[in-house]
């Protein structure tokens, strides 16, 4: 289930990436307050605060080239890939058509 309080661009895309999946998608994060952004080891100035991104959980690197593959198709140009989650955000005043790793350095 596509989770709420969400911007209606990016809410309009998951809908229409859903469709692209043939399935609903586990989504692990969206809207979230300063403090659970801190904890979930969010950058300030995160599209998740103003409701603009969410993460969806995958397993493998099948389920993350099929999701990145119909996001793309659905209209997303800011992608970040992790191990276990892909987070897709419609922040505009961000760089886009970019995609990046959210994997820890250390």
């Amino acid at each position: 289930m596509i989770p709420g309080d969400l911007d209606a661009g990016l809410r309009a895309k998951l809908e229409s990436l859903e469709k692209l999946c043939g399935k609903a998608l586990a989504y692990t994060s969206g809207r979230r307050t300063p403090e659970e952004n801190a904890r979930a080891g969010g950058v300030d100035g995160s599209a998740h605060l103003s409701g603009k991104a969410v993460d969806i959980a995958c397993a493998n690197g099948s389920e993350r080239w099929r999701l990145v593959t119909n996001a793309v198709k659905a209209g997303f140009v800011r992608i970040g890939i992790g191990r276990t989650f892909v987070h897709l955000d419609v922040d505009e005043a961000k760089p886009q058509a970019v995609i990046w790793t959210c994997y820890p350095t250390a």
